[in-house]
């Protein structure tokens, strides 16, 4: 039974499933078709496929910033308990002293006192070497937060470099990027780093590439809508349900629709 969502409206007059269906269908024939002619097909899977690992490299990072978290905690808890054992049985000493120091020494409450401030300082010690070992994360975790970055840089690059190479040039239409703009591209797709700014504006640019006539004639009030509910974000189970994983796939479900 299909689930219509509670705050959707009636469908706009003139709307037909079965044509928006089939133009669906037909454009995502046409960008597979168009992917795999271009080369890009092979490039994006194989970007597409690290996302999972950078998942996993997300969760180590998760996992071992709370080890170090919760060792350092530890150490520090048992640290002040043991700091405040030696500063109530000095002055424990300190009275003894005051009130009989002959007996404080020849009972050898004082010696006493020494062997223990002696292993107590040597283990506090320890304890805190344990603490400095444990911040050896950072360097970790810097190597893994630097591949996943390059990742989605690299897949930021390549996804400009498709929409500035498929974006549609109508009769007359003058481009929209300039000589910087065209290098910083050209930068992009060769996977030399590019200043944000010029990313945006790459990003801009091939949006209204794409779009060129929506882009002009877009109303005022829905520029200040977003276009789209949140994303789920990447597929990170490739056995779930629902889930393409090959070029097979994508061909054989394109050909199971009709296209």
């Amino acid at each position: 039974m299909e689930h219509t969502p509670p705050n959707a409206g009636p469908p706009a007059a003139g709307f037909n499933h079965g044509e928006v269906h089939n133009k669906i269908g037909l454009l995502t024939r046409q960008l597979h078709d168009a992917l795999r002619e271009l080369g890009y097909a092979d490039r994006l899977r194989g970007t597409a496929q690290e996302l999972p690992d950078a998942q996993n490299r997300l969760s180590y990072i998760a996992r071992l910033t709370g080890q170090a978290a919760e060792k350092v905690l530890t150490l520090v808890d048992d640290a002040k308990e043991r700091q405040s054992s030696i500063v109530a049985r000095t002055k424990q000493m300190r009275q003894s002293m005051i009130a009989d120091p002959v007996a404080a020494v020849a009972k050898g409450h004082i010696m006493n006192y020494l062997e223990d401030m002696e292993k107590a300082t040597e283990i506090v010690d320890n304890q805190l070497t344990d603490i400095m070992m444990a911040q050896d994360f950072h360097d970790l975790t810097g190597q893994v937060i630097a591949k996943v970055v390059t990742l989605a840089g690299t897949l930021e690059n390549q996804l400009i470099e498709l929409l500035l190479q498929t974006a549609p040039q109508p009769a007359g239409h003058q481009p929209l990027l300039d000589a910087g703009e065209v290098s910083a591209a050209a930068a992009m797709a060769t996977g030399a780093a590019v200043a944000a700014d010029q990313a945006d504006d790459l990003w801009a640019a091939a949006m209204a590439e794409a779009a060129p006539e929506e882009a002009a004639h877009k109303p005022s009030a829905e520029a200040d809508q977003p276009a789209h509910p949140a994303l789920q974000g990447p597929v990170v189970d490739p056995n779930a349900q629902d889930v393409v994983t090959s070029q097979s796939q994508v061909d054989d479900l394109l050909a199971s629709l009709g296209f």
